[in-house]
């Protein structure tokens, strides 16, 4: 991965008297959980096809893909902090599976100050390896939205960078035309709900940017025929300045519970049929820090 991907590498421009088309940013989550997941991010960023990447600095493979990352073309592919409690945060201590984060994220029986700690310490590590601030943030399975949780995390952008200039994941769900099924909707409605509302308030008043709506939300089923139709019709119903978040990869040694369908997004993403699903649905991609302007 020699090459150095710049903005002109992109194919899939719109045609500039087109009122009709819109522009997105495909955001790919989770580098530095494996080496797969590296590097099949590497290779869509080649490729032109993903304007976001959000790092996990805890990740097994984090300090290893952190070098390549750095040097692709910061204005055609945003790096952000994906900031996680989940599965690989610093402090062994913080790490809870979803269900019981969210429970004592709600119920105010998070600990503030190894949070806060767990914040700074993955921020310093996302500027040490990259050399400069994030992009933006947003969370591994969304907790940067949760109570206690995006208040510190806030906080701490603002004492870090107090002349803004990032912008925040927003969770919002898209309308139901881009659904699939119930399932989906329902699933994309419920992570809206854990806490979309009051960090879009909180980052008003910070003066941080957002996205529109977020798509890309499915229950990692149905194989590459299944992720394709998914993603033309999320394509298809896509607003200007929406994010459609992905989690590609390629096979890996390390464990990994998405592997599958993780293999199956980079064949539809990365395969030759992408640039026509683009251009039936009449959609460009854009770094979000563009369209945010």
């Amino acid at each position: 991965m020699s090459k150095t991907v710049t903005a002109v590498d992109t194919v899939h421009e719109a045609p500039q008297h087109s009122s009709s088309w819109r522009a997105i940013a495909l955001c790919v989550d989770d580098y530095g959980l494996n080496d797969g997941v590296n590097q099949a991010v590497l290779a869509l960023a080649q490729l032109g096809r993903v304007q976001a990447v959000s790092a996990m600095v805890g990740g097994p493979a984090w300090r290893q893909g952190a070098p390549a990352l750095r040097a692709l073309d910061g204005a055609a592919v945003e790096v952000g902090l994906h900031l996680d409690l989940t599965e690989c945060a610093l402090d062994p201590a913080l790490r809870f599976p979803l269900s019981r984060l969210i429970a004592r994220a709600y119920l105010g029986q998070l600990d503030r100050n190894a949070l806060q700690r767990e914040i700074a310490a993955q921020l310093d590590a996302f500027e040490h390896a990259m050399g400069r601030a994030p992009a933006y943030v947003d969370g591994h399975q969304h907790v940067h939205q949760l109570p206690v949780v995006r208040t510190l995390l806030l906080a701490e952008l603002a004492r870090r960078y107090p002349q803004g200039g990032l912008w925040l994941r927003a969770t919002r769900s898209a309308p139901r035309a881009a659904h699939a099924d119930a399932r989906t909707a329902f699933k994309s409605q419920v992570i809206a709900t854990l806490g979309s509302r009051a960090l879009a308030t909180l980052a008003r008043r910070q003066g941080l940017r957002q996205n529109a709506c977020l798509l890309g939300v499915y229950d990692f089923t149905g194989g590459a025929d299944g992720y394709r139709a998914r993603l033309a019709r999320w394509l298809h119903a896509a607003r200007q300045g929406d994010l459609l978040m992905c989690h590609v990869g390629l096979p890996t040694t390390l464990r990994d519970v998405l592997a599958g369908a993780r293999q199956d997004e980079f064949a539809v993403i990365g395969g030759p049929e992408f640039g026509a699903l683009l251009e039936q649905a009449k959609v460009r991609l854009q770094p979000m820090g563009r369209l945010l302007v």
